[in-house]
């Protein structure tokens, strides 16, 4: 086994660590002009929105999260703290542009999930939101999506596509579009056929009984999922 010295450290240090530091802090860039989008992107859609049911707010909720109101949904844009290595069983890696420099093979990730929008204002805490997105950033502001639908089929192009304001605008609309057509189902009469005292009196208390857009519903396992 080489031995391990002072010069191996402060090589790591100033390489991978640093390059860790660079892309948080570019996915972090990249985080606020996607909330500044998504203020611009509500802002424009609540102002030709007549019917005063139909529900459509931005919420800036810190460093790290930004909610948004879509009717009857809510959508959670969440940027991790961690930049990650892409697997080494990931197709990505056949790229000539990641073969040439495994250092764009690191990615800052953006997590985009899907709740009911009564969910947060009855405060059902047990009810289930689901992970539609997540958008990878590397050092190059290079980015590619894994998620459902046309989020997860329109992204793809990891070598030739730069993250700006008009992509973060497109993906911003996807996600609405595939939020609001992602219909509540009901779940089979045999999983809510039977129920406790407590369950029924906390349902009379709050008028909640746990619900999901998809009960049962695994992300990993639809079809079209990643690639």
């Amino acid at each position: 086994m080489e031995a391990i010295d002072r010069k191996s450290i402060l090589d790591l240090l100033l390489t991978k660590s640093a390059l860790k530091q660079d892309i948080f802090q570019d996915t972090q860039k990249v985080f606020l002009d996607l909330k500044k989008v998504l203020f611009e992107e509500v802002s424009s859609l609540k102002a030709n929105i007549t019917d005063d049911r139909i529900r459509m707010q931005y919420i800036d909720k810190g460093e790290f999260e930004a909610q948004v109101f879509v009717g009857s949904d809510v959508l959670l844009f969440h940027r991790h703290t961690n930049v990650f290595l892409l697997p080494e069983s990931h197709p990505y890696w056949e790229l000539d542009y990641l073969k040439e420099n495994s250092n764009k093979g690191y990615f800052g990730i953006i997590y985009i999930y899907n709740f009911l929008a009564q969910s947060f204002i009855q405060g059902r805490m047990e009810d289930p939101g689901y992970l539609i997105g997540r958008i990878f950033i590397n050092c190059e502001g290079h980015f590619f999506i894994e998620g459902k639908g046309p989020l997860g089929s329109s992204f793809k192009d990891l070598e030739n596509r730069e993250i700006n304001d008009e992509i973060l605008k497109e993906i911003i609309l996807t996600s609405f579009a595939y939020a609001v057509d992602f219909d509540l189902l009901t779940p089979p009469f045999e999983m809510v056929s039977q129920i406790n005292v407590r369950q029924i009196q906390a349902i009379s208390a709050s008028l909640s009984m746990q619900t999901g857009k998809r009960l049962g519903f695994k992300f990993e396992k639809e079809e079209n999922d990643f690639f």
